[in-house]
């Protein structure tokens, strides 16, 4: 028996339920696939389960959610991170619906050219959605091909190799069910710390068991130190008690999400007067006691507060709102935190 048919033997037995997978016989949807694995890129199972589901009730198709407002869609994103892939998947959606009647393109080279589709998510979709023989290599499935053939070069070098090496494994048939098998496998039994190898179905095929070596695999490249970025942000309120928000550009961090004014994420405080001066209106800034820290991916960010009152908010763009129905708006992590800080002092 080859190890794509253990493997799949296993899954006939073990595979997990999941929201967005098919019954075993049925043929995946293609929607359910696409918006999963976008949703879990960097994101665990977990945690993107309810969010599916949400997004499902909300938008039961590709259709549906093409024409819902792009800050909706943001609004509904709240904790998943990474808001490029909400603003990409609103976009994807609107070129499926217009340019292929609201039906995902088979072919790998043709989702490739969807906004928000790497190699990876293009490779899940046709194989998983439509039974293309391709191979999607994520962590998990990293993990096990690199544990199953002893491969000690660090990731990310060695991705190419492991790519390869699932590449080869791949059955004719069935190639979405080999690739979720592998993720479940991954994700159940050969776990990054304590790897249940007794209940694997490649138990006995695998390098790394006999070497004795499973729990040092895959091997990482050490992670570089995150900078420390620093920022201010400016909590302007008007006579009502308001506070002045603003959208982020579309393009880059936190893109077309609400926030908070704020000056410059910058490795050195520029002078407060200088900062002051750059402020959304000329008022006799305070700051706050205390900082806000937040971590994205590539760096640490700590924000101080600045308070002001305007005297004329007529005359400032932006969005007036109570902090009680910021709820209404897309405000990003780090944005709920410093209005937590804020109120924390100004109440």
């Amino acid at each position: 028996m080859s190890k794509a048919d253990k493997i799949l033997a296993w899954y006939g037995q073990n595979r997990r339920y999941l929201p967005w997978r098919s019954a075993p016989g049925v043929r995946a949807n293609s929607y359910h696939v696409w918006l999963s694995e976008i949703m879990l890129q960097q994101t665990t199972v977990v945690t993107v389960k309810p969010y599916f589901e949400y997004f499902l009730a909300a938008w039961p198709n590709i259709n549906v959610l093409a024409a819902a407002p792009l800050d909706d869609v943001l609004h509904a994103w709240q904790g998943l991170g990474y808001y490029a892939r909400a603003r990409n998947l609103h976009k994807c959606a609107n070129i499926v619906t217009a340019e292929y009647d609201g039906y995902f393109p088979e072919d790998e080279k043709d989702l490739l050219k969807l906004p928000g589709i790497g190699p990876y998510t293009a490779a899940a979709i046709a194989a998983i959605a439509f039974g293309k023989k391709t191979t999607p290599v994520d962590g998990n499935i990293e993990r096990v091909v690199a544990r199953l053939f002893s491969v000690t070069e660090p990731i990310p070098k060695s991705k190419a190799k492991l790519q390869e090496l699932a590449c080869a494994m791949t059955p004719d048939d069935r190639a979405g069910d080999y690739a979720q098998a592998l993720m479940d496998i991954g994700a159940t039994i050969c776990i990054p710390k304590k790897p249940m190898c007794d209940l694997c179905p490649l138990s006995g095929e695998c390098k790394a068991e006999a070497k004795g070596i499973v729990g040092d695999l895959p091997v990482r490249a050490p992670k570089r130190n995150k900078p420390t970025r620093v920022g201010i942000i400016f909590w302007l309120s008007n006579n009502k008690g308001e506070i002045l928000l603003r959208r982020r550009p579309e393009k880059g961090l936190l893109g077309g999400m609400i926030e908070l004014p704020s000056s410059d994420w910058q490795e050195n405080r520029s002078p407060l007067k200088k900062i002051f001066k750059n402020a959304p209106a000329k008022v006799a800034w305070q700051l706050l006691p205390g900082k806000v820290r937040h971590t994205f991916t590539h760096f640490h960010l700590e924000l101080e507060v600045a308070t002001g009152k305007c005297l004329e908010p007529e005359l400032i763009k932006g969005i007036w709102s109570n902090a009680s129905n910021f709820g209404n708006y897309a405000l990003p992590t780090v944005m709920k935190k410093v209005a937590a800080h804020a109120l924390k002092y100004k109440n």
